[in-house]
Order: C-alpha cells, then structure tokens, then sequence
C-alpha cells in the first residue's frame, strides 16, 4: 500500500517513512498528488470506461497472470468474499466510483491470483490502522506485471471498514489493497474500491493479536499469520 507511499491498503523506503508516514504503502502509502495536479481519473462513456494496464517489466508478474481487458464496466457493485484462516470478510466494491481498480481485482481474483497467499502488513497507530494484503512474496514485493491510473477526486477518506488501492506513488496500482481496521488519516492518493459489510471482527480479532515490529513499533507483519485460502467476486 505503498503507504509506504501509504502511506505510504493497504512502502518504499520513502513510503514507509510516510507510512510511517506510508500506509503510507509499505513503501508507497506514501506518495501524494503534486500539488495543484487534477485527480486522475479513467475515461469513462456512460456505463463503461477505458482502462489502461502498462506492462512493468522491472516488476514483472509473481503469478501467471493476464492483463484484464481494457474496456471495464462502470455501473453495478461486485461482492468480494475474502476466506482466511481467521475467518471470512466480505467487501462490496463499487464499480462507478473506481471502475479500473474494480475491474482489475474482480481479474485477479478469477485468475485465483489472491489465492493462497498472506497479508504481509498490519498497523496500528493513531495515524494508521489497516491490514495490507494483495502482495504474493513480502509487503511490497510480488505484483501482477502491470500498473495503472489512480481513480481519485481528491476528496477521499478512509474511515473503518473502507477498502483501497495501496500503491508505490501516483498511478501505480497492481494488486495490493488495504483494509482499514480503525481509521486511516492519510492524503487521498489511494483509490476507494468498495467498504466491508461483513466480518470486520475478524480484523479486529487480527489486530488484537499483535504485531512483529518491521518499520517500527506499530507497522510490520502481523503476529498471527494472516493466510488467504480463495477469494470469490460476483457481480
């Protein structure tokens, strides 16, 4: 999430600073917009809208995995069920606000690119408290090979149970999101895909468990393992 840009959701060094400073990503909750830039936002006709999927080939895939197509619907809501060795969390995302960012994980998620992996990161500060999944090697490490555009209004926030696009800087999205256990005061650089309706117990009961410091007392990787059997989207 790169908060680390997250913050740098839920990077880099940097971003871990602004996680720090960065969900400010593991490394990237963490970059901002230039000031005075326009939010980014895809070109959209209506009920659809055009995405753009670059290739990063000094990030290449961590799976075997296809971009999705570039055309994207942008109307409707997709059910996102998430199955966890603590237990299940479903999401419902919001294909109108991000259309890119929904169509891209209801792709990953067909092509079982989410399956059996871990949520690398978890904190719990006053400034932030989400639970960083999406990464297939370490939290920022292991992505799908291809980035694409932010879809911001610039006036985004992150109250509990919201889920976001992490990232390494403006329109570098890929697979990594976050969810936000207790809040997250961070700059709204982070795409909003849709909101928990069910199971933020269970982030709860993962919060409790603790943390194994990594980029300070309260950011690192969870205590108890956070282990993603499936992921199913419908809709």
């Amino acid at each position: 999430m790169r908060t680390r840009r997250m913050l740098p959701v839920l990077t880099a060094t940097a971003a871990v600073a602004a996680m720090a400073a960065t969900v400010p990503s593991t490394a990237a909750i963490a970059a901002q917009p230039a000031q005075g830039a326009q939010p980014a936002q895809p070109a959209s006709h209506g009920r659809t809208a055009t995405c753009v999927f670059t290739p990063t080939p000094d990030n290449p895939a961590a799976k075997p995995v296809h971009p999705p197509k570039p055309k994207a619907r942008a109307h409707g809501t997709v059910d996102v069920r998430i199955y966890t060795n603590h237990g299940e969390v479903r999401i419902r995302m919001d294909r109108r606000n991000a259309p890119c960012a929904v169509h891209n994980f209801v792709s990953l998620t067909r092509q079982r690119f989410y399956d059996h992996t871990r949520c690398w990161r978890l904190t719990n500060s006053a400034r932030l408290g989400v639970l960083q999944c999406g990464d297939i090697y370490a939290a920022e490490k292991g992505g799908p090979g291809y980035k694409f555009k932010d879809e911001l209004t610039g006036k985004e926030t992150y109250p509990r149970g919201t889920v976001a696009m992490g990232n390494w800087g403006p329109d570098t999205n890929g697979s990594q999101f976050f969810i936000v256990h207790t809040h997250a005061n961070i700059p709204p650089a982070y795409t909003i895909l849709g909101k928990v309706t069910k199971g933020m117990r269970v982030l709860d009961e993962i919060a409790a468990g603790g943390i194994i410091p990594q980029s300070g007392p309260e950011d690192g990787l969870p205590k108890h393992p956070v282990k993603i059997f499936k992921v199913t989207a419908h809709g």
